[in-house]
């Protein structure tokens, strides 16, 4: 659901002196985009958590376009990030709850159903769109909104995003690496939970075999850039981590060009950020040797 503006909103004022009425106009204005913008989060949360799974793609998808429109203005960002101060409106706990479920508990047995004459409730496993979408739903959530990287740990985001990286498909591993990002960012926790989890040795793993896609490899050099990059910023302890882990997994010359990617272009705009990152990426890749 996109987010419209008041048909108020269109007129400008004729004078440089404010309306008397101004302040009352963007009070409601304020009011009804936050209505709107709770009952696009409720429809979407509502087919997020069904049964089946081509209703939660599609809840999922509404939530996406959702995220994408909140992200236009400071204001619908606001208004985002006050609505997820409200447990009915979270909308982290729910893709946890439902489209990203560890394997073990989705092997789980109630027996409960067996001593009563209850029907035992089903869910229809994830499909692989289902966990893509899932994964772009929660890269949205905790780029725009900061504490739902702390939401997401509450549901051992990290573990259970490294358990897809190493056995989901292409499709969501490229997205489980731009989520991981996401739930790292200012997170110390789930950056913590991440060197728990080995979670460069498994991206390193992914780089270096010559079994996997291309496009994913390079993705993988570019979530490694960044990764690097991020705690470059933060502070030397973990950066010195990371480029021991990186020169241990990749070799000398890999970790030397991610130091050296890591301090180009500060002053570059997004699209010349995005290029260098793609360039800078592929170059690291062919510095490695495949196995």
């Amino acid at each position: 659901m996109y987010l419209k503006k008041a048909l108020w909103s269109d007129s400008s004022p004729e004078a440089d002196t404010p309306s008397p009425v101004f302040e009352p106009i963007k009070s409601l204005d304020r009011q009804r985009l936050y209505r709107e913008l709770t009952l696009a989060i409720r429809a979407g949360l509502r087919e997020a958590r069904a049964e089946f799974s081509f209703l939660r793609i599609r809840g999922l998808r509404s939530l996406l376009k959702f995220l994408q429109s909140v992200a236009q203005s400071e204001d619908t960002i606001d208004l985002f990030c006050h609505s997820q101060s409200i447990p009915k409106l979270q909308v982290v706990p729910v893709l946890f709850q439902h489209s990203l479920k560890e394997a073990e508990e989705l092997l789980a047995t109630d027996l409960n159903h067996i001593f009563t004459v209850e029907p035992m409730k089903t869910a229809s496993p994830a499909t692989d769109a289902e966990v893509s979408l899932a994964l772009r739903v929660l890269e949205g959530c905790c780029l725009l909104h900061r504490d739902s990287t702390n939401l997401a740990r509450q549901h051992n985001a990290v573990t259970v995003l490294m358990d897809i990286l190493a056995t989901r498909g292409v499709l969501e591993q490229g997205a489980c690496l731009d989520a991981l990002i996401a739930t790292m960012l200012d997170s110390c926790s789930n950056q913590m939970d991440f060197e728990i989890c080995n979670g460069i040795e498994e991206v390193a793993h992914l780089i270096r075999d010559k079994q996997t896609e291309e496009n994913l490899r390079l993705k993988c050099g570019e979530f490694l850039l960044l990764l690097f990059g991020h705690a470059n910023v933060r502070e030397k302890p973990s950066m010195m981590t990371i480029h021991e882990d990186v020169r241990r997994l990749l070799g000398e010359k890999s970790a030397s060009l991610t130091w050296v990617a890591t301090q180009l272009g500060s002053t570059l705009n997004h699209e010349q950020r995005l290029t260098t990152l793609h360039f800078q990426a592929r170059k690291l890749l062919d510095s490695i040797d495949l196995y």
